[in-house]
């Protein structure tokens, strides 16, 4: 059981009176051991050392006891006469106002010692405990800091693995709307041009055998085969913006030639068109890739940079297959620049034209000045294998789409449609 504070406090007092003594007595007995040698020439001088030491270690009422203990002591066993405490003559009189005073001075310098001491102990004991309470914060603070950065990383991990399965949902999405406009593009030629060519056909045999009509009727005849063309001719723009068929059949370079030709005769924007020599085939999905990033970035050109001209160079460069889109236009501003590079900020163009190639493992780089805009879009070869010899039609076989549907008399429907288109 833990003792009170007045329970300590007396024992420790005790203690410390019981010390002094101790030590009165003991400097009494060397005082009077020391008495031949030094009589009374010296008086009080083994008293002072009694005095400091229980000023030192056992505080003011102890050493005041012992002043008081040892002045009485040296007066009785020591000071003439002997065995009285009576203070006789001027000389002895000082002598005990010399003594008091120099032990007041011992008793308050040892004093002013031991409570310094004391505030130091206290103020150290202070720091200590400070240093503790600051220790184990730090620690807190580490665990905390630890158990913070796992859920960080956690958290990263799993937004990382989900950011996988949206580039991996988006590529394959991608790649079915790729497939889907290749359908649409194969059943609108298949199905609605063929028909088309066979309306355009008939309008035409009509046309011929029919000059006897009226002028109103030659007029809707002829509005007839004006708006037969002109369905036929969209039927084939719309099919080969889905998905240009020269992509499957000859590859990419043939289809980008066609639809540069194409594109610079609707938009009045000349192109020119650079094909490294030995780009060659590609997988299906990069050649679709690059059309597509090609396709938008003149589509941007002729919507929003005012260009008078356009540049197309798609070549083969440190392993890469790099395909660059340049304009002459009046380009981008830095807003419009940084919000292009900043994660999820850009157009949807832009976005997906980034996700097709980051399917691939490819990279989109967009710089622009008050000059033009450059659009640099590169793919690893490794990641755009040649397709195989078995994969390739030749020219031959692209007539041959024509014959597909079931008539008697395929080979001149095939070359009248030629004729009409």
């Amino acid at each position: 059981m833990r003792k009170s504070f007045p329970e300590r406090w007396g024992k420790q007092a005790i203690a410390c009176y019981s010390l002094a003594l101790l030590a009165t007595v003991l400097m009494l007995a060397i005082r009077r051991a020391l008495d031949p040698v030094l009589g009374m020439y010296v008086p009080y001088l083994l008293v002072f050392p009694a005095i400091a030491f229980s000023s030192r270690y056992c505080g003011v009422g102890p050493s005041i006891l012992t002043t008081v203990l040892g002045f009485l002591g040296e007066q009785y066993w020591f000071s003439s006469p002997l065995h009285t405490f009576a203070v006789t003559g001027g000389l002895e009189q000082a002598n005990a106002v010399a003594y008091f005073s120099v032990s007041a001075v011992v008793i308050a310098f040892a004093e002013s010692g031991r409570r310094t001491l004391a505030r130091l102990a206290v103020s150290k004991q202070k720091l200590e405990q400070a240093g503790e309470a600051l220790r184990m914060s730090h620690e807190q603070l580490e665990q905390r800091v630890e158990e913070r950065t796992r859920e960080i990383k956690a958290t990263n991990l799993e937004l990382t693995n989900q950011a996988e399965v949206v580039r991996e949902l988006s590529g394959r999405l991608l790649h079915m709307q790729d497939e889907e406009h290749r359908r649409l593009a194969r059943d609108l030629h298949d199905s609605l041009g063929q028909i088309a060519a066979a309306l355009g056909m008939n309008l035409f045999s009509l046309q011929d055998g029919t000059r006897q009509l009226g002028q109103n009727q030659m007029r809707a005849l002829d509005e007839s085969v004006a708006l037969t063309q002109e369905l036929s001719k969209q039927i084939r723009t719309i099919s080969h913006l889905l998905h240009p068929p020269l992509l499957d059949e000859v590859g990419l370079p043939a289809a980008l030639q066609f639809y540069v030709e194409e594109f610079a005769r609707r938009s009045n924007v000349p192109v020119t068109l650079e094909l490294s020599a030995d780009l060659g085939r590609l997988s299906r999905e990069v050649e679709t890739s690059i059309f597509r990033v090609i396709q938008e970035g003149l589509t941007n050109i002729h919507r929003h940079s005012g260009s008078p001209t356009a540049a197309i160079r798609v070549t083969r460069v440190d392993g890469n297959i790099r395909a660059e889109i340049e304009d002459a236009g009046r380009g981008m501003s830095p807003e419009k620049q940084i919000l292009l590079t900043t994660l999820g900020r850009a157009g949807g163009g832009i976005r997906g034209m980034r996700e097709r190639l980051r399917h691939f493992g490819g990279t989109l780089e967009v710089r622009s000045n008050d000059n033009g805009t450059l659009v640099t879009a590169s793919v690893p070869e490794d990641r755009a294998a040649v397709a195989s010899d078995s994969d390739e039609i030749d020219g031959s076989q692209i007539a041959t789409r024509l014959t597909d549907f079931d008539e008697p008399n395929a080979r001149g429907i095939e070359e009248r449609y030629h004729e009409f288109r």
